[in-house]
């Protein structure tokens, strides 16, 4: 089946690039866009060049959001203003403070006097209102550095990082962008008491913090940021409860999980499980299972705390997946949960798949306004055994069964693309992904044509015939972003392999030497189609299906491109920061353990050889001839007994040691 999309050129910048200021000895300068940060040449900080268009598509959504964030604050501050606020008057401080509030941290001070009455907020506080982003495993400072730099309405990033290294790495970094602390501060054009404060007390704009991420968000709890942005080495699982509460109401969460080994197939079930709470299964749209099993984790940390989410953006990229979600706190909503959440069957034969949602929600108009009732769902939805081809299912979840895009929140994200193009490195590609994300079906999962084609010994069929045949059926059709050539559609399996018989009778005759008796193949081939196939290109096709030539999946821009490696002396670091005795005691006894295997061979060596000279002398005194006697023999005695002296000595330096 031939695809449309065209290739993507390289997306990095050229390595040539010459930083405006000097370079000190010992560190490399790395330029993204409007940052240049340094790196050491030891590889003691951790840099993934290849994710630029992650650190590119993230910027673009948080600046969306920012600006969906700032009318909803502004309409909730105007419906204060001409409501409660209005009647009682309330001081400015507490408006002001009122306007901060979800964006507070305990390093910034808040006034609290002047008396001053206002019966609503002014445009200028609608238009000055910042958000906080907390990014809580930072490595060199590259994102914080360019979230700071490039997103428009930015308070404060908070850059966290375990290593004392990658901490040292961020400082310097900060410094050589010019947006460490300093006595200027925010200049506003009208100071009140409060911004006065503030500017006294200024911290730069990216403010290094050196500390574990997980009680760092947990600090956060209170005083909740408004973005928390996590990209760590593998999976993000143990971050994500302490994200999820630090996190203000309406808040974004950035989440990153490189982990799709583990996530996108059936080879690790249990690390899975224990990572997410559900398993994943071998099909062709595992990818998108790993990001609907990841969105469900979050929303399960979340409905603990009376919270729910919203997938604004869910991406599956290259090696890892991107999720951007809002988060809300709603007794009421957090009901309907359940309803969202459930299992999968996978059929191993033709990968036919079966939803089993865990809840429903009943909804009865009284007259008086809407009552909802939640029920458990009915079950199983299907047999042991596939409908279609009789192979065995395989079960995958819970994961999450409802959208992962929000359509609207793509459409804003791409008018902001189109709108900056010359400030992102990956613009094409960006173009591309979040154009699939919003034409993208609700529907879970897809189909894989080609898979489809090789089960049935077929050629492919063109996109055109699939889709048209779909669409003059009366269902729905459209591309998806996690694979090449696959596609989403509401119709059922077995319409799909009806097209696919049809398709071989009167387009692509296969022979039926080469397919095995017993096979999915040869039990899908010997029903008889019942559906009407049209295999017309549909006047439509277009509009499902975008012809457009958008770069999705970019050639490889560099050799050994992939996953990196870990910072080399990130685990080292990590003890010695955490003042691991155990680990440390550990390594001291492993070198005490060589030293004393040593002195027991030279000991044993000593022995056998005090103990033949011994043997030797007393020979001499009654007048024997010297026999040179073997250490191992029975006659070496005397050997033997300084040997045995010689080890109960070190067992009591061994056990001295280890006590």
């Amino acid at each position: 089946m031939s695809d449309d999309t065209s290739p993507a050129q390289p997306v990095l910048p050229p390595p040539e690039i010459i930083p405006a200021k000097p370079v000190p000895a010992g560190l490399t300068p790395y330029t993204e866009q409007s940052t240049t940060i340094l790196l050491p040449d030891d590889n003691s900080a951790f840099l993934n060049p290849v994710q630029q268009f992650n650190r590119d598509l993230s910027i673009a959504c948080i600046s969306t959001w920012g600006k969906i964030w700032k009318e909803e604050v502004r309409a909730e501050l105007e419906a204060k203003g001409k409501g409660k606020g209005k009647k009682r008057g309330k001081p400015a401080a507490a408006a002001a403070i009122e306007v901060e509030a979800g964006t507070e941290t305990s390093e910034t001070p808040v006034a609290t006097t002047t008396t001053a009455t206002v019966e609503e907020p002014s445009k200028r506080q609608h238009n000055d209102r910042e958000f906080v982003i907390l990014e809580a495993l930072s490595a060199t400072g590259l994102r914080a550095i360019r979230y700071a730099k490039e997103i428009p309405g930015v308070k404060y990033v908070i850059a966290n990082d375990f290593s004392p290294t990658a901490v040292e790495a961020m400082k310097r970094n900060v410094s050589y962008n010019d947006l460490d602390p300093s006595d200027k501060g925010p200049t506003p054009g009208t100071q009140t008491e409060i911004e006065a404060k503030e500017k006294n007390n200024w911290k730069g704009k990216v403010r290094v913090n050196e500390g574990d991420a997980i009680a760092l968000m947990y600090n956060h709890r209170k005083s909740k940021v408004d973005c928390v942005d996590l990209d760590p080495y593998g999976t993000a699982a143990p971050f994500l409860d302490g994200a999820i509460q630090a996190t203000a109401d309406g808040g974004l969460l950035c989440v990153t999980c490189t982990d799709m080994a583990v996530t996108a197939g059936s080879n690790y079930p249990e690390k899975c499980f224990a990572n997410y709470g559900g398993v994943s299964a071998k099909a062709v749209y595992s990818h998108e299972i790993a990001v609907r099993l990841l969105l469900n984790t979050c929303s399960g940390i979340a409905a603990r705390y009376g919270r729910y989410i919203v997938p604004q953006l869910s991406l599956s990229i290259d090696f890892y997946m991107r999720v951007f979600f809002r988060v809300y706190s709603s007794p009421f909503e957090v009901k309907r949960v359940f309803s969202k959440t459930g299992t999968v069957y996978v059929c191993a034969g033709c990968q036919a798949y079966t939803i089993q949602p865990f809840g429903r929600v009943v909804e009865t108009d009284k007259g008086r306004g809407m009552n909802y009732a939640f029920k458990n769902h009915q079950g199983p939805p299907t047999g042991p055994r596939c409908s279609e081809c009789g192979a065995v299912h395989h079960l995958a979840g819970p994961l999450w069964i409802g959208p992962i895009h929000d359509k609207t929140f793509c459409q804003k994200v791409l008018d902001h693309v189109y709108a900056n193009e010359d400030k992102f490195g990956t613009v094409a590609r960006m173009k591309g992904m979040v154009t699939m994300a919003k034409e993208e079906l609700e529907t879970p999962f897809y189909l894989d044509p080609a898979y489809l084609s090789g089960m049935f010994h077929c050629t492919s069929p063109s996109t055109s015939d699939i889709g048209s045949a779909i669409l003059h059926a009366g269902y729905d059709v459209s591309r998806t972003h996690a694979s090449s050539g696959a596609l989403k559609t509401n119709a059922p399996m077995s319409f799909i392999l009806d097209l696919y018989r049809v398709f071989i009778k009167e387009k692509a005759p296969v022979k039926m030497e080469n397919i095995k008796p017993n096979s999915p193949a040869a039990k899908l081939l010997a029903i008889e189609p019942t559906a009407t196939i049209n295999f017309t290109r549909h006047p439509d096709l277009t509009k499902h299906i975008s012809q457009a030539r958008l770069v999705r999946f970019q050639s490889n821009p560099r050799p050994n491109w992939g996953p990196a490696g870990k910072a080399r002396n990130s685990k080292v670091e990590e003890g010695e920061a955490r003042g691991d005795k155990n680990q440390k005691r550990k390594a001291e006894v492993e070198i005490k353990n060589r030293e004393l295997k040593q002195a027991r061979k030279e000991f044993h060596q000593a022995a056998r050889a005090k103990g033949l000279a011994i043997q030797s002398a007393e020979r001499a005194k009654s007048g024997s001839p010297s026999v040179e006697i073997p250490s191992g023999s029975a006659s070496a005695s005397g050997s033997d007994a300084v040997v045995a002296e010689v080890e109960a000595e070190q067992v009591s330096e061994e056990d001295a040691m280890n006590g």
